[in-house]
């Protein structure tokens, strides 16, 4: 039987670390995902996909990964029985990662980290803004 699940999605917050009682680092976040369709006139749909790492991954995720960022993850579906405060009986889908690999390009990283370009520095004197000196007529063109 196989259980791999592949998607690339947006963070919905930024990870938090936790550690069990035997001192596992573990982290759980929800990765919002895109469906790759939609009928015409309607916008896309969304699902929202809990996502649950496991040691090393767990740290890294939440060292490097935050609230926003599109991240691509690797690894196996599995399911949960539990009860609610209540006493029902409910049960939770979830994907355990293996991997977990950064999805945004570079350039969109230092844009979000710095959305305001720096200012071009100013020109020298004699020279206009894209570094060319004037040419008072068509008489200086060497041509």
């Amino acid at each position: 039987m196989l259980n791999r699940a592949i998607l690339m999605g947006r963070l919905t917050a930024d990870p938090e670390l936790r550690h069990t009682p035997n001192n596992v680092s573990v982290t759980s976040f929800t990765l919002a995902v895109d469906r790759s369709y939609a009928r015409q006139g309607e916008q896309k749909q969304t699902d929202f996909i809990d996502i649950v790492c496991w040691r090393s991954t767990a740290e890294f995720v939440c060292r490097y990964f935050k609230k926003g960022m599109q991240v691509a993850v690797s690894g196996s579906i599995q399911t949960r029985n539990w009860e609610d405060r209540d006493g029902k009986k409910r049960v939770s889908v979830e994907v355990v990662a293996d991997e977990v690999f950064f999805a945004d390009s570079k350039r969109s990283d230092a844009a979000a980290a710095n959305p305001f370009p720096a200012q071009a520095p100013a020109a020298p004197e004699g020279m206009n803004d894209a570094g060319f000196s004037p040419i008072a007529s068509d008489d200086e063109l060497p041509f």
